[in-house]
């Protein structure tokens, strides 16, 4: 999914379909590839490992939050989590709508949520371009967390915004959208992302 045009439904959580960024203007094109650049992409260890509880709440970790809000915006994507910038903080960022603020979630955990009632979505990722895969996860979920001030922070969350949270959460605990899919999906998406590192070291090559 993302939060600015085109609308809602051309997206995915957070990645922008592959279709849709064709039809996007230069240079929107131009700032994502940068944002993009500083996203950690399969195969980095830091996101297949457990972030750090964060415990220090100053000005250092509010510019981290508003730094992770640009590169999240910039990239068209509607949610980030600090591992996926290489930093193991149990921080995330997520901004569900043009007019929504951005909210930072820091130390989150699931308080509850609806175990009967799931929904099967197809979710892409940020740190795993041009894979779309569907997870099931529960349609509403409350969150208790702090936020970037240290302040407590409950969020209940539903649909979309819920899937954002949940999907962000997996990853300050190394769990990516493939370990949720099923196998045959993953058996595809990991075949696309070896041709994809094959083509940038051919190119990285040339």
């Amino acid at each position: 999914m993302a939060d600015h045009e085109p609308e809602h439904e051309n997206f995915e959580v957070e990645e922008v379909d592959e279709e849709v960024e064709h039809r996007l203007d230069p240079e929107v094109v131009a700032r994502r590839a940068h944002a993009l650049s500083f996203v950690r992409q399969f195969g980095d260890p830091v996101l297949k490992s457990r972030a750090t509880e964060i415990t220090t709440f100053d000005d250092a970790l509010r510019s981290q939050v508003t730094h992770m809000g640009a590169l999240m915006h910039d990239a068209l994507g509607v949610g980030l989590a600090a591992p996926q910038i290489g930093a193991s903080q149990r921080l995330l960022v997520y901004q569900v709508g043009n007019e929504a603020p951005l909210i930072a979630l820091i130390n989150p955990e699931i308080e509850w949520s609806s175990k009967s009632d799931q929904d099967i979505g197809e979710e892409g990722c940020l740190s795993l371009q041009n894979v779309h895969v569907d997870v099931e996860r529960p349609v509403h979920v409350r969150i208790r967390a702090k936020d970037e001030y240290g302040d407590d922070r409950v969020i209940e969350a539903s649909g979309l915004e819920a899937r954002v949270i949940q999907h962000e959460m997996d990853h300050l605990d190394g769990v990516l959208i493939l370990d949720r899919c099923p196998r045959d999906q993953r058996k595809e998406a990991i075949k696309t992302l070896r041709a994809a590192e094959r083509e940038a070291a051919e190119r990285r090559a040339a």
